[in-house]
């Protein structure tokens, strides 16, 4: 069991800094930060079946469960879908499916200002992370 803020206050934290970095460019340039600070994906999770498709760049999404949490591993080949990968992680690693299921993502984005910020190939890509990060998360509510 972890002490991880809930979800919600993560989401308050983000959109605090999205605020106060103002444009465009100092927000894609955080978010691009971000993935800097992604551990590195271990390369026999650099694998077919962990791709996400519908996304631009390479991108790459392990799961691992435990204690009934998902926790979740990332990696891409492009700098600004490493950085939107990084955030989703930021908000829903070390979840219970639960939490995760729970929690409108779009609506997140939104508040983030994110999908507008993109290019629609991007904020599809964005969307199908999500999307593959929610099907973990059913998933694992439907086989515990």
């Amino acid at each position: 069991m972890t002490n991880r803020p809930p979800i919600d206050a993560v989401l308050a934290e983000l959109v605090e800094e999205f605020d106060l970095l103002g444009d465009w460019e100092g927000r894609i340039e955080y978010v691009i930060d971000l993935g800097k600070g992604l551990a590195p994906l271990p390369e026999a999770d650099r694998i077919d079946v962990n791709k996400v498709s519908g996304c631009a760049a390479q991108v790459w999404l392990a799961v691992r469960r435990g204690d009934g949490r998902l926790q979740f591993l990332a990696d891409s080949d492009s700098a600004l879908s490493k950085g939107n990968i990084a955030l989703l992680l930021k908000l829903y690693s070390d979840r219970t499916p639960e939490e995760i299921l729970g929690f409108d993502a779009r609506a997140a984005l939104d508040r983030l200002g994110l999908p507008s910020a993109l290019t629609r190939q991007r904020a599809n890509g964005l969307n199908a992370m999500v999307g593959r990060i929610r099907e973990a998360a059913a998933l694992e509510s439907a086989h515990p």
